[in-house]
């Protein structure tokens, strides 16, 4: 029997990048024989460093999934196309939406037409919780309205309508997978978890938005791609499937947490403005995902302590990271 042949788009950023490494590292045993593409544009959040220990196992390309002659010659011959690729941060979003737009709805489009156009088995689109906007009590299930709040969550709500139109109208086997908030290694030190840990490692102050109430369903990065790949072995085409977290957590106890980690008092945590259109509650139902054998496996307390041991001992990692950010800025 031959290899797989896996295309993982946006394979260097920080989810995508995790599940090349348990893929390429056998942690999928359905899928022992794959042979992996990687497609990345390496935008500031896509690292090949983050590829380094699976570094031989795969072969990478870098370009841009809104390139249609690029996909038009990568995409053919392979049998699953999962779909990392996406601009991801909100603030940002909030700061200049053009190309959130460009990347989360075009490029999702440009991809699937390459899929169709190749006659891909399988495609996974990788989403996001956020495309429902807030919720106050209860959870959301896959059938829940989308009500995108944010640049960042339209974007993402409009690329995925767009996988599902697809879906609809062409018959293209593709799933649509939606997930809370993630955290574990190498993730980029703008997102809260790294830039906290970062922070408090420096003796510097920690930024909390607003009153610190917005509550979030955090879920470790590991347990996030194997939701993703229960789903690429077993998920209906045209279906959305949801992968829950382990913990629900306000930003102020998400806080409280850290600075314990590190020792550190209230003193280190300044109160900054809110930002603009905050959603205040995110919570989804997996009951879908559950159905298919999916459950997760790492307790928020064993993955936020390792993922701070991470961070300590790669600094080598992130500080080039923070100061180019902070350079540019």
């Amino acid at each position: 029997m031959s290899a797989r042949r896996i295309l993982v788009t946006g394979g260097a950023g920080f989810i995508g990048s995790h599940y090349v490494r348990e893929l390429v590292g056998g942690a999928y045993p359905a899928w022992a024989e794959v042979e992996v593409t990687v497609l990345d544009k390496l935008t500031y959040a896509g690292n090949l460093r983050n590829l380094e220990p699976v570094e031989g196992g795969y072969t990478f390309v870098h370009g841009d999934i809104c390139d249609g002659e690029l996909l038009a010659d990568l995409v053919p011959g392979h049998d699953v196309v999962l779909n990392f690729a996406a601009e991801s941060h909100v603030d940002r979003s909030i700061e200049s939406a053009g190309e959130f737009v460009r990347t989360n709805v075009l490029g999702v489009q440009t991809l699937m037409q390459a899929c169709l156009d190749a006659g891909t088995p399988r495609v996974v689109q990788i989403s996001t919780d956020e495309v429902y906007g807030s919720v106050d009590e209860g959870s959301w299930d896959e059938d829940a309205p989308l009500a995108p709040n944010s640049p960042y969550s339209a974007a993402k709500a409009g690329g995925d309508m767009i996988a599902r139109a697809y879906a609809r109208t062409h018959g293209l086997p593709v799933a649509i997978t939606r997930c809370g908030n993630n955290y574990g290694p190498y993730q980029y030190p703008e997102k809260i978890i790294p830039l906290f840990v970062t922070n408090l490692m420096d003796g510097r102050t920690v930024p909390l938005y607003g009153d610190g109430g917005n509550v979030r369903d955090w879920i470790h990065a590991s347990d996030h791609c194997r939701g993703i790949q229960v789903v690429a072995e077993g998920g209906e085409p045209g279906e959305v499937y949801h992968i829950a977290g382990t913990a629900e957590l306000s930003n102020l106890e998400l806080t409280r947490r850290l600075l314990e980690a590190f020792g550190a008092g209230w003193d280190r945590v300044e109160r900054v403005e809110d930002r603009k259109g905050h959603d205040r509650r995110y919570s989804l139902s997996d009951a879908r995902l559950r159905r298919l054998g999916y459950a997760p496996r790492v307790p928020f307390e064993e993955g936020l302590a390792a993922t701070v041991r991470w961070y300590e001992e790669n600094r080598d990692w992130w500080e080039p990271l923070r100061k180019r950010s902070e350079d540019a800025t």
